[in-house]
């Protein structure tokens, strides 16, 4: 790679008009609802480049019917890993992107736990040549957007309180650290060569597609097949649970309304324990199925707690509520019924997911 100048601010167009957007990490599970949800707003005619590499937790039948009507008019797809740069870069250019939505992340804590190489790699080294490619190309081109999806935990764990934009990081865990490390990169990009920029911190996401080691599809699945459902430690451990539709309208009201250079932080106000949440699924999954709800609730098994669990995430999103006018449409019992009959729905799909990798993880990861 060439050296550049460094602290030479350049300029970029109107930020609004959004025509060739660039969705990295579009076949997995945000990624794809994303890119469902852009295809249905009337306000979005331009058209949208998903790459991505396709690792275990990505899956092109996600976008199965995105491909079939919009494939190659408005819709492509290239299999890019966003840790080799001339690939990045070759795809910028062919495409003539002017606004990144940057989904890609290894982002599950507990493989961050055994395996960390991965997350620095993606999360660090992808995110940077994303940037850098960006830069070269929007200093002859313009831009509008890199929009940069990152999550809670990089502010660490609360006791009390919320997590605020403002909040200080403290991530305890590497695939916190490695998300950590990449905002900061974008927010430096933004302030180093004035590139127009805004990150997003958000809470738990669960709804269709997400890949089943994630916890409420794990037990929504495990429940269904008869399996036990794992819980860690005593399962006190709070999260804020965010459906992911509200997730993909708050990005849609930062792409259009938000302001470069600041952070949004997207949660739903919606704290759950995880052992409530469990007993929660399981009632719900027997209202569905037509069962008792002992034939789910005598499956939960306590397991060993996992390393550096973070105590209690919560956010508050009174900023984009306020400045961008963005609220969650969903509450949680509409969110987790729908989910729960899009697994009841979607067979096939969940098992073409257990058929792979994903066995051996569990198999791994939860035989004790």
């Amino acid at each position: 790679m060439e050296a550049e100048p460094q602290g030479i601010p350049f300029g970029y167009k109107d930020m609004r008009k959004l025509k060739n957007i660039m969705i990295t990490g579009g076949a997995g599970f945000i990624g794809s609802n994303f890119i469902r949800f852009m295809f249905e707003k009337e306000d979005f005619c331009g058209s949208i480049v998903n790459i991505d590499k396709l690792s275990y937790a990505g899956n092109l039948e996600n976008l199965a019917g995105i491909e079939k009507e919009h494939g190659n008019k408005r819709y492509f797809f290239e299999k890019i890993d966003i840790t080799k740069y001339g690939h990045v870069d070759k795809a910028l250019k062919k495409y003539k992107i002017d606004t990144v939505v940057h989904f890609a992340a290894e982002s599950h804590v507990d493989r961050s736990i055994y395996g960390p190489k991965d997350f620095i790699y993606t999360n660090i080294l992808g995110t940077f040549n994303l940037l850098e490619a960006v830069r070269h190309l929007w200093k002859e081109t313009g831009g509008k957007l890199f929009h940069h999806i990152s999550t809670d935990e990089v502010y660490g764990s609360l006791e009390d309180g919320f997590f605020h934009e403002k909040t200080r990081y403290a991530p305890n865990s590497p695939y916190a650290a490695s998300k950590a490390a990449s905002d900061h990169l974008v927010r430096a990009y933004h302030k180093t060569y004035d590139m127009p920029v805004t990150i997003s911190n958000c809470s738990n996401n669960y709804g269709p597609y997400q890949f089943p080691e994630k916890m409420i599809p794990l037990i929504i699945i495990n429940a269904l097949s008869g399996k036990k459902l794992p819980v860690y430690g005593r399962g006190l451990n709070v999260r804020d649970w965010l459906y992911v539709e509200d997730h993909c309208s708050g990005i849609w009201s930062i792409l259009k309304k938000g302001k470069a250079g600041e952070v949004y932080n997207i949660g739903a106000n919606n704290e759950w324990k995880n052992i409530d949440l469990v007993n929660f699924l399981c009632e719900k999954i027997a209202e569905i199925a037509g069962k008792s709800r002992d034939t789910y609730k005598k499956l939960i098994t306590y397991v060993r707690d996992r390393p550096g669990h973070d105590k209690r995430y919560a956010i508050n999103s009174d900023k984009i509520k306020k400045e961008l006018k963005w609220k969650p449409e969903y509450d949680f019992e509409e969110g987790i019924d729908k989910t729960i009959r899009w697994y009841i729905a979607n067979k096939k799909w969940v098992e073409d997911i257990e058929s792979g990798e994903y066995r051996k993880w569990l198999k791994q990861h939860y035989s004790q």
